[in-house]
Formats: C-alpha cells, structure tokens, sequence
C-alpha cells in the first residue's frame, strides 16, 4: 500500500484529534456512555449559584414570601386583622413546638411557632403568630437570621415587600378602645 504524503499527513492528524478512551469506571454498565455537559448551563434541578433568595409580595399585597423564584418560600409572613402570621417552609414533627429566633439590625425577636398544618402544603410546617403592633415584628424589617431547631439558620435580606406587609397590617389593626369609666360612683 502506498500512501501520499497528504493522505498521509490527513491520517497522522486525525490520529492526534482524536480524544483518548475515557477510562471505564470498575462497576459501571458495558453500554454507559459518558457525556461533557455544555458549560455555563445549569444542571437539572440545580438553581444557578448567582440566583440570591429575595422577598417578594403577593397580588393581594397582605403577605410576602421570601426564597427563589418559581421555588417554594423559605418564609412567608402574611396579614390576618392585625397580626403577622410567620410561617417558616421547613418540615416539623406533628405536635411539636420551639422558638423560632430572629436576630438582625432592629433586635431580637423569640417567636414561639407550633407544626401547623397549612391548605396546599404537604405535612406540617412552623408557624407563629405576632401583633403587627408589636415593635419586635420591625427585626423583619431588615436583614435577619432566623434559626430553629431542626431547620437550621436561615439568612434573609431586606426587601420593600416585607416592610410594605408589615406597614399595612399595622395600619389595619383593630384599634383597642377603652372601656368607659364609671363617674357615677356613689359611696356609702
């Protein structure tokens, strides 16, 4: 067989294109095939490592949720006639009880959560309740920590939505009045 010196020069080069055999792992299937992920894109079910949590408020402005978008909250705290329900998305044993500790720039606030069950959720999640009233719920105005047994630490940022909910549930709070006092009195 005689070859020309482009043929041959064609096929030297092909030689070395070529990649090596990827070595096959002791245990992995005869037919496995080991394929190169395009870079810069994200593995399935794998959230981008730039994608930060943020607070966002829901349409009808009376709650806000706090984690990744299109993901389910981390937390959410919602209205309900003056008082701030804070539900913190982690699994909690059926019955049990703790502190939920939130610490940040405006304080410390120990708030007592119970498992709950909540509609559209499965299982039991943490859950507590505060006077939107009560200058303690202003630790959620800024960024916080929030850790509970169990769940772990959480970090959570500012946002305006959160401040927003707060705001409009104080200003919606039912008002105490105070019982009238007898003037009346007589004395024997």
């Amino acid at each position: 067989m005689k070859f020309t010196t482009p043929t041959l020069l064609a096929l030297t080069l092909a030689a070395c294109s070529q990649s090596p055999a990827a070595p096959v792992r002791e245990g992995a299937p005869d037919s496995a095939v080991r394929m190169v992920m395009p870079a810069g894109e994200a593995l399935p079910g794998v959230r981008e490592a730039l994608s930060e949590p943020t607070w966002a408020a829901a349409p009808d402005t009376q709650s806000a949720r706090f984690g990744h978008p299109g993901e389910a909250p981390l937390v959410s705290v919602t209205c309900r006639e003056g008082v701030l329900v804070v539900t913190r998305h982690a699994a909690a044993p059926v019955g049990a009880q703790a502190l939920l500790a939130l610490v940040g720039s405006e304080g410390i606030l120990r708030l007592p959560v119970d498992a709950t069950s909540v509609p559209g959720q499965r299982g039991y999640l943490w859950q507590g309740t505060i006077a939107a009233s009560d200058a303690r719920a202003d630790v959620m105005r800024g960024p916080f920590t929030g850790t509970l047994p169990g769940a772990g630490m959480i970090k959570v940022s500012a946002g305006s939505a959160i401040g927003d909910v707060i705001g409009r549930c104080r200003s919606a709070a039912p008002v105490a009045v105070p019982m009238p006092t007898d003037t009346n009195q007589t004395t024997e």
